[in-house]
């Protein structure tokens, strides 16, 4: 008898993260590049500001592994499924939402999208009473 292999999700639907509590950023900040690659933070922002509304949660967090592993083309369908295999952060831990000032929207689809803490966006997403909201985690304990 095989096992099935229980799959673990990030997404969210009807949701909005706001920025964590001790976020330093007032405003949405676009992270820096990083030295020898690329930031998670600056690969994540440059997938979702680029694609609002195209990818889920669990599409940018693996693409941002796949691209940091240098993952082919044909390892990707299986890399997925052993990636998902385990429980993964979601973006109430990003860098984007605990310390560069983006708020992620999921829509009823899944699909996200961010908002600078400055943006009226943000502030309707904060108080919509069709979403769920949720802070991001804090950088550190109280």
């Amino acid at each position: 008898m095989t096992e099935k292999k229980k799959k673990h999700t990030t997404n969210y639907s009807n949701t909005f993260i706001e920025i964590a509590e001790d976020c330093p950023a007032t405003k949405g900040e676009i992270p820096p590049l990083g030295n020898k690659e690329k930031s998670i933070a600056s690969l994540q922002y440059e997938i979702v500001s680029k694609n609002p509304y195209k990818f889920t949660s669990d599409d940018v967090i693996f693409q941002v592994y796949a691209e940091r592993a240098d993952l082919t083309k044909s390892e990707l369908k299986s890399a997925r499924e052993q990636f998902f295999s385990k429980g993964q952060a979601c973006f109430r831990s990003s860098p984007l939402a605990k310390r560069y000032g983006w708020g992620i929207h999921h829509d009823k689809h899944g699909k996200i999208a961010m908002y600078g803490a400055e943006t009226k966006e943000y502030e309707k997403c904060c108080t919509d009473p069709a979403l769920k909201t949720v802070k991001a985690m804090r950088s550190k304990r109280n």
